[in-house]
């Protein structure tokens, strides 16, 4: 069987939450942000979706580091690292959410085609 791409979701398939879960947390001044395709099968489109410009075009505005992308193919899952999102991290920032809890659940809206 072929693998999937993007293209080959339907139109029901509408944001990264309908294909995927996350979690996240913060590491320092730094977020993780590990997303999981919700079947297997679904996992190349994330490999395919999910990509450092990706990520800082839907973060950029927060993300003043570098951004990592790593792939975790034995839980079909994109583990993202941005540095430098968290003003300095929990104990020193003043943001609503300073250890980026919410940046995966923010994450799983964003949508799947432009």
């Amino acid at each position: 069987m072929a693998e999937l791409c993007l293209s080959d979701l339907g139109d029901e398939y509408n944001t990264l939450g309908d294909i995927a879960h996350a979690r996240s947390g913060d590491k320092g001044d730094s977020v993780n942000i590990g997303i999981i395709a919700r079947k297997p099968e679904w996992y190349p489109i994330l490999q395919e979706l999910i990509t450092k410009e990706w990520m800082r075009e839907a973060w950029g505005e927060f993300c003043e580091g570098n951004i990592h992308i790593f792939e975790v193919p034995g839980i079909f899952a994109i583990n993202c690292i941005l540095e430098k999102t968290l003003q300095g991290g929990g104990t020193v920032s003043l943001r609503t959410d300073a250890q980026g809890k919410s940046m995966g659940q923010a994450t799983l809206t964003l949508p799947l085609r432009n």
